[in-house]
């Protein structure tokens, strides 16, 4: 097993035992989402959820260089801009970014 697939189930782990349940990747991001947005609720409609995992997304590429934070809209949400293309991978080879970068976002709030 590779250290990030380790990394990446021990995430996981930590995760369902905060909060009952094991989060796959979207819910990972969702978290993180939710994290940036710095509003934690319970009655996120569905078009806010997308909102919060694309925010996720934003959240973990700015560590690869390809997102940065731009700010708060009137409402609180924050707002990223591309600064440069994501290459285009096969989707299991963007997974495998995307995961390692939310690892390294746990690791630097220093959850593992």
């Amino acid at each position: 097993m590779s250290v990030l697939t380790l990394k990446w189930e021990s995430l996981r782990e930590k995760l369902a035992a905060q909060f009952g349940k094991k989060p796959d990747l979207q819910g990972i991001l969702f978290l993180i989402g939710v994290d940036e947005l710095g509003k934690i609720r319970t009655d996120f409609n569905k078009e806010e959820k997308q909102d919060l995992i694309h925010i996720g997304i934003c959240k973990v590429l700015t560590y690869g260089g390809y997102y940065e934070f731009v700010g708060l809209d009137e409402d609180g949400w924050p707002h990223y801009r591309a600064i440069t293309n994501v290459p285009v991978l096969k989707l299991s080879e963007q997974e495998e970014i995307i995961r390692s970068y939310a690892i390294l976002h746990f690791e630097q709030l220093g959850m593992i």
